[in-house]
């Protein structure tokens, strides 16, 4: 006998991971086990922050950072799934994502660590090579190497991929609908009981408030949004955001306020949000277009300083 909307219950589930919060949105019949499904969520995006966190010394990313040039190191599964996806997409971006930027990242204060000028001069001096050009996978007995001293980071990649599996998992307990998230990355199964899609709201790039500037209504696909308003440091008393520019080693200087990535799947939305936000603009769009990817850039507006400017749609 076919359910009918009456006979589902609204559920919402959230707990900690990544430093923000998860979230769980889907209905369900009155026979549903929540708890064995909230249980289970939060186990799913814990492993994912234990492999890949910087904030962890344990973690299965910080053996890969720690190990020695051309030493193997054997990596779980997750781990190796997202290492593999983010050297594709560095390659595919020209190197407008790379996840070699760990050195930079930890220098400017984004990781574990507080910012530090002789790391920050060391960052921006280094010799970079893209890390889809120094880190070698065997995908096959799940284990990476270094072809040079590289430190990783996942930042931009890591919370998308624990979105899809957050969708995973509730897939596999029968769930056929639902909208899950991590911060700002959203990825949705399927339709509301009512036929509908999920609606999300893309943010108005506004330090000072949350305003939404766009709806999308989402149905078996992911969006992702990487900013400059939300993630910064205070240095000499200038606003840095959180995204490195892999050429020089630092915080963009000149970016879109935001770009939002719409993909079939949350890491890939998270990763290529990443890429438009270094690419800008219009390179950003030229590349979205040969790509057949949705992307939307929104610029700060020059009148008001936190408004909306100009933004394009590639579809």
């Amino acid at each position: 006998m076919q359910k009918t909307f009456t006979d589902m219950t609204r559920q919402t589930l959230n707990g900690e991971t990544m430093g923000t919060r998860w979230s769980a949105l889907f209905h369900s019949p009155p026979s549903f086990d929540v708890a064995a499904l909230r249980e289970a969520l939060a186990q799913a995006v814990f492993d994912v922050d234990q492999q890949m966190s910087l904030w962890k010394p344990d973690s299965a990313l910080n053996r890969l950072n720690s190990a020695g040039v051309l030493e193997w190191i054997a990596l779980p599964q997750h781990l190796m799934s997202v290492l593999d996806a983010g050297l594709k997409i560095g390659q595919a971006s020209g190197g407008a994502f790379d996840i070699g930027m760990g050195d930079a990242v930890s220098a400017w204060g984004f990781g574990p660590e507080d910012a530090c000028e002789s790391r920050i001069q060391a960052a921006r001096l280094a010799r970079r090579n893209p890390a889809y050009e120094m880190l070698e996978l065997d995908l096959s007995n799940r284990r990476a190497r270094k072809h040079a001293e590289m430190r990783f980071d996942l930042n931009g990649i890591a919370k998308g991929y624990g979105v899809d599996q957050l969708a995973e998992t509730a897939s596999r307990f029968g769930l056929e609908a639902g909208l899950f998230a991590i911060d700002g990355e959203l990825r949705a199964i399927g339709s509301q009981p009512d036929g509908n899609g999920w609606t999300v709201a893309v943010e108005e790039p506004d330090l000072e408030t949350r305003g939404a500037h766009s709806i999308i209504v989402l149905q078996d696909a992911a969006v992702a949004t990487s900013g400059d308003y939300r993630h910064w440091v205070d240095i000499g008393g200038r606003r840095l955001s959180h995204t490195m520019d892999p050429k020089f080693g630092r915080p963009l200087t000149l970016s879109p306020a935001s770009a939002t990535v719409i993909a079939a799947d949350c890491m890939h939305a998270d990763a290529w949000a990443t890429a438009m936000m270094v690419l800008g603009e219009a390179q950003g769009l030229k590349l979205a277009k040969s790509l057949g990817l949705s992307v939307l850039f929104l610029q700060h507006s020059q009148s008001h300083g936190n408004g909306c400017g100009i933004f394009a749609n590639a579809a």
